[in-house]
């Protein structure tokens, strides 16, 4: 036996999925029962083998989002793995330490910067809110938007149902102009648009914006260049609310109360910080996962943002909250 101690241990998969979601899953993923054992062994056995993976978790819910996001192509499932551990190494910022008791975490939550709404909408999918309007510029940093995505991301990728039925964003524009082109360079806009469509294990099934500021509409209709043609085809935005509501495409009664729905969002945004309560020890505990980066080429590294290194980033007291990382930011190069 191995004495390697990886972050989680093999373990024998229960499946926990509704009976309606494990049809879909069959369906759209190709899962069942017999692909889904040997997928996992075979995911299992290639990473105890793999010299470029120092550690990773070996249970079945983390293993199955990439075999889910690549409807089990278990080739495809390997190399999204293995490329996912280096992105959380090469840009740590969105990855690491994904604690959100950090106070700069924990008051853009309570800001209602980003939440998922409690209720599933009538196909099963949960619907994350996003109000980027409330960021304050002068307050957070780039890496603060980041960390709060990736707690975000991360949190709700734990839950099986999620991982086959996939997300529905809700995006408020409110508050947004043009000040905000300033958090990031270009380079990094399109590496992390392009990480986010196809390195993050999710299943993005719509996206509906609204009250997007005119200063910010060439910068949307660059952003659509970057993603592929199915993901362009499920963004939808909108002048207001109301169009929003009229649609058809968004349950009305899932969203906060402010937007049409019945809970209101503050009642939302505390059932939403039990989930990142109980979610909190994983996401922390995948600060262990590790690759070699010896064992990757330069070309690999830089796709999975590589200029984008951990100096400066911290862990904890508010002062201290990626302090740094604003001027890692500023020392990409241009390829």
């Amino acid at each position: 036996m191995s004495e390697h101690q990886w972050v989680t241990e093999p373990d024998v998969y229960v499946c926990p999925l509704l009976p309606e979601t494990q049809e879909i899953a069959k369906i759209e993923l190709r899962e069942d029962e017999r692909t889904r054992d040997s997928a996992l062994e075979s995911m299992r056995e290639w990473i105890r083998q793999n010299p470029r993976i120092k550690n990773c978790r070996l249970d079945a819910r983390f293993l199955l989002r990439f075999l889910r996001f690549k409807k089990f192509s278990v080739e495809q499932a390997k190399e999204a793995l293995e490329r996912y551990i280096l992105l959380r190494q090469c840009f740590g910022v969105a990855f690491n330490c994904l604690d959100i008791t950090i106070p700069m975490m924990e008051e853009l939550t309570n800001l209602g910067y980003m939440f998922a709404c409690p209720k599933r909408d009538s196909k099963g999918r949960r619907v994350i809110v996003a109000r980027p309007g409330v960021f304050d510029l002068e307050k957070f940093t780039n890496g603060d938007m980041c960390r709060i995505h990736g707690i975000v991301y991360e949190t709700l990728m734990e839950d099986e149902e999620n991982q086959v039925r996939g997300f529905v964003h809700f995006a408020d524009g409110s508050g947004v102009g043009f000040a905000y082109l300033t958090l990031f360079t270009i380079r990094e806009a399109v590496r992390i648009v392009k990480n986010g469509e196809k390195t993050l294990p999710m299943r993005h099934k719509e996206v509906h914006g609204f009250h997007i500021h005119p200063s910010m509409k060439f910068v949307l209709d660059w952003g659509m260049t970057l993603i592929s043609d199915k993901i362009k085809s499920r963004v939808r935005l909108y002048s207001n609310l109301d169009e929003v509501i009229d649609s058809g495409f968004v349950d009305k009664d899932v969203l906060p109360k402010e937007y049409g729905g019945t809970m209101p969002m503050a009642e939302m945004i505390e059932l939403w910080k039990k989930e990142l309560k109980q979610s909190h020890s994983i996401l922390m505990s995948h600060d262990r996962m590790e690759v070699n980066e010896g064992l990757f080429t330069k070309r690999e590294k830089e796709g999975a943002v590589s200029a984008l290194r951990r100096q400066g980033v911290s862990c904890g007291a508010e002062k201290e909250s990626l302090s740094g990382i604003t001027g890692n930011f500023r020392k990409l190069e241009v390829d």
